[in-house]
């Protein structure tokens, strides 16, 4: 008898996720849909970039299963390379995506309610890339999901971060769910989840540059508060770039007005950034302290810095400032030289970190003065990252044909 009211049970609720899954509002697209799209030189020229890098992602892994880590250029002295910095790119902007999501369908700001669909499917979308990439520089993906849920790594930042990484982008899913459903109270609700989720994943991540006691140039408090502040920055870059693509650069009224105020909320961010990593390199190099200021010097002088600097921070901030974000278009080219200067942001945090090279055991017999580590990715790590970006795009593309991204105007 028990068995029969626990049998009854389980239906009841299969039914009823079926039920609930089949009243999720889609569009039916077909191939002839994703191809129906106006044939301009620039659509044309991002359709075959993205198919191009799917293409690469495709080579990459082939040759990756063929030869293993032996494919990267990546050391026992420089063991993290492109990939782990692609993979933090695409996370940092899923988290930002979500922050900007969340200012219309979780904290009621009803002039960001018409991006909160965009960017929540922007961040699951980018998150998804993200795993793809790290998918692969893992060396067994499928073995580290059984050991996660095994023999868990409570002391281990990395261990958190995959474990909040994993909840953050189901609690993103179901928020979108609940907002194509039009159920703003259960979206709140979730979104609210996902968004403190996302935070604190996003903040462990950065631990795991915090904790590296042997490396003094990342070492400290810094980088958890400074990945969700640059999480922030990179989410309304990508809100721009979605708008401007969505409406052709010639935005409505809504639109312009949403616009205008994360440009300003983009002033401050960067504004703030700005100061962290100034008050950073100071202290780096203050002192004269072995293994950073050093470190923070070379860094200084690198061009990568520079590029950084000017593309994530200065040309943005300088065009807010000019008319208090009113340039909407500039904003837009703007975003897009950001998002350049987001990932040499990336690259050089996963790069300088590991510069100076670590102490050989060998202290009582005389060795050569270590010199400074160089690093470039291979060929396959260029594939794979690029195929990453394809991913991105096309998930994108696809869900915005299967789905209404658009604010319902209804309600």
């Amino acid at each position: 008898m028990a068995e029969t009211v626990e049998k009854t049970e389980e239906m009841g609720m299969i039914d009823k996720a079926k039920a609930f899954v089949s009243t999720i509002p889609y569009n039916k697209i077909g191939m002839k849909d994703l191809t129906d799209f106006e044939k301009t030189p620039r659509n044309n020229l991002v359709a075959v970039l993205t198919l191009a890098f799917v293409a690469m992602f495709v080579v990459g892994v082939a040759i990756y299963l063929m030869h293993g880590h032996h494919a990267y250029n990546v050391t026992r002295e420089h063991p993290w390379g492109l990939l782990i910095a692609v993979y933090i790119f695409f996370v940092v902007s899923s988290t930002g995506l979500c922050i900007v999501g969340s200012l219309g369908d979780v904290f009621g700001f009803k002039d960001y309610e018409m991006i909160s669909k965009r960017a929540i499917f922007g961040s699951i979308v980018t998150i998804l890339a993200g795993f793809a990439v790290i998918a692969f520089e893992i060396g067994h993906p499928v073995t580290m999901l059984i050991y996660n849920v095994i023999s868990p790594g409570l002391t281990s930042a990395i261990w958190w971060m995959g474990t909040l990484y994993g909840i953050y982008l189901t609690f993103m899913i179901i928020e979108f769910v609940f907002l194509l459903k039009h159920d703003m109270k259960n979206a709140r609700i979730f979104g609210l989840t996902g968004l403190l989720v996302g935070l604190a994943a996003h903040s462990n991540l950065g631990s795991v540059f915090g904790f590296l006691n042997a490396r003094p140039i990342s070492n400290g408090v810094f980088y958890p508060t400074y990945f969700i502040l640059t999480a922030f920055i990179t989410g309304i870059f990508i809100a721009y770039i979605l708008m401007g693509w969505r409406y052709k650069l010639d935005f409505p009224t809504e639109a312009k007005k949403m616009l205008i105020g994360l440009a300003k909320i983009q002033g401050l961010l960067i504004s703030i950034l700005i100061f962290f990593v100034t008050w950073k390199m100071l202290t780096d190099i203050y002192g004269g302290m072995p293994n950073r200021s050093e470190v923070a010097i070379h860094i200084l002088g690198s061009w990568t810095f520079w590029a950084e600097v000017i593309l994530a921070m200065l040309i943005p901030l300088y065009i807010i400032l000019k008319d208090m974000g009113k340039s909407i278009n500039a904003m837009f080219w703007a975003s897009l030289a950001g998002m350049v200067g987001i990932f040499f942001m990336r690259y050089n945090l996963v790069h300088d970190t590991q510069l100076k090279p670590l102490q050989m055991m060998k202290i009582k017999e005389y060795q050569l003065t270590p010199e400074w580590i160089h690093y470039f990715p291979s060929m396959t790590e260029i594939m794979i990252s690029l195929g990453g970006l394809g991913l991105c795009v096309l998930l994108y593309y696809i869900g915005s044909k299967l789905f209404n991204l658009d604010a319902d105007e209804a309600h």
